[in-house]
């Protein structure tokens, strides 16, 4: 396991509200890292970045397919995507270098799932990633 996977497991995961996680290399477009289990395929990936460098208000209007499901959008800024369904939500976090996801499901709380990510890519920020 490598040291951006510990990030994943002892930051988000270890707080019992995010349930996977991943971290995308924005400039070679893709998972540098994820938790066990969470298969991020490349055009999900691809579609993040732009969703923050192309499509931020398209996302807000309608929206993001993510993982074959569905989800609307909360919120949308140059540095944080939130985004639900019924089944529970989608948090993205955008870094200089990375762009974090996350997702939790129905049970979980939403807000330590926002709040576990923004910390971590405020972590990633300070060090300059």
């Amino acid at each position: 396991m490598n040291q951006l996977q510990d990030f994943l497991n002892d930051s988000l995961i270890r707080t019992k509200h995010v349930e996977n996680a991943a971290i995308i290399d924005i400039k070679e477009r893709k998972v540098c890292a994820s938790t066990f289990g969470f298969n991020l395929p490349p055009e999900n990936a691809v579609s993040l970045i732009y969703a923050f460098c192309k499509n931020l208000l398209q996302v807000r209007r309608g929206g993001l397919h993510f993982k074959e499901k569905h989800y609307k959008c909360v919120r949308a800024d140059e540095h944080s995507i939130y985004l639900q369904n019924p089944e529970g939500g989608l948090i993205v976090v955008k870094t200089k270098t990375f762009i974090l996801v996350a997702t939790y499901r129905g049970g979980m709380y939403p807000s330590v799932c926002v709040e576990a990510v923004e910390k971590l890519a405020d972590y990633f920020r300070e060090k300059g990633s």
